[in-house]
């Protein structure tokens, strides 16, 4: 009796190892296919947003008879640079030098930037490690501010502006972008991590608030810093707003791309598209060069609540 349960209890063993073994190599299986669908959802969410920059290159190195071929092609036959070239040559046919352009595009995102970076920070500081009456409303309406986009916020914007008279300036153009809410809320979630004994270690040792800030606090956030810079910088240079600028000799050089299709668009149709793709390197490499800063902003801000 004592050897057949013994036999039994081993078989019974037997099949439930192997039943448990099926079931891990059934797991592992959908694993395996869950990974692949994955995979191939993330390619084709990439591809889908690769393709207009895709697009816009190839289109802008075919010939005249390419560009207006029925149906269009998504790829160049011969490829030819004379879109660039008519580029130049009708930026360089406008009043206003081209250098011009490109100083008022550069003097704008640099210098707003900066103040950007610099109003969100002291501001993200206080918010994140001062307890104060109403710091959380305060927080809660600038978070408003993410669910509006420029379009909705133009007129107000624009009453602003024009009441204070800053109309054709390069201060219309500043104003706006210093109080961004991104920034704010990717700094203050950067900040709300770091230590408060190291904070509090620093008041101790006779740190007034501007030291512990500028000395311990905004080296901290170096990542958040960089990935501020990077988001407000590229919105500056792909575009500023148009209309709070009306002096040809204070436009920005996205505008001064914008009128190649003024006039005769269909005809400037390569050469807009050649604008397109010499406006859009510059972002391009700076976003390359420093996404591993932007991953680790993104990562951090969604941890801390």
């Amino acid at each position: 009796m004592m050897r057949r349960k013994g036999v039994k209890m081993k078989q019974v063993a037997k099949r439930g190892f192997f039943h448990r073994k099926g079931r891990v190599g059934m797991k592992k299986r959908r694993s395996k296919t869950g990974s692949v669908l994955l995979f191939l959802l993330i390619f084709l969410l990439a591809a889908f947003m690769a393709f207009p920059l895709y697009y816009t290159v190839i289109q802008s190195l075919k010939p005249i008879e390419e560009i207006f071929r029925f149906p269009p092609t998504l790829y160049v036959s011969r490829p030819v640079m004379d879109n660039y070239g008519e580029m130049f040559r009708i930026l360089a046919n406008m009043w206003v030098p081209l250098s011009r352009y490109l100083f008022n595009t550069l003097f704008i995102a640099v210098l707003g930037t900066g103040l950007h970076v610099l109003v969100a920070g002291m501001a993200a500081y206080p918010l994140a490690k001062h307890n104060f009456p109403g710091r959380d409303l305060i927080f809660g309406v600038i978070m408003l501010g993410l669910l509006f986009v420029n379009q909705v916020t133009f007129v107000p914007s624009f009453v602003i502006i024009a009441k204070l008279g800053i109309l054709n300036t390069y201060l219309a153009y500043l104003l706006p972008t210093i109080g961004v809410s991104l920034g704010l809320f990717l700094m203050r979630q950067f900040i709300s991590q770091l230590p408060d004994s190291m904070l509090e270690a620093a008041k101790i040792d006779g740190a007034s608030e501007h030291r512990v800030f500028f000395s311990i606090v905004f080296p901290s956030i170096k990542p958040a810093v960089i990935t501020v810079i990077i988001f407000q910088f590229i919105n500056l240079w792909n575009g500023l707003p148009s209309d709070v600028v009306y002096n040809e000799e204070l436009k920005s050089l996205t505008q001064a791309m914008s009128q190649i299709t003024a006039a005769n668009a269909y005809a400037r149709y390569g050469p807009s598209m050649a604008a397109s793709v010499i406006m859009m390197i510059p972002p391009i490499v700076i976003f390359v060069s420093l996404q591993s800063q932007v991953i680790e902003t993104m990562t951090s801000a969604g941890i801390k609540g």
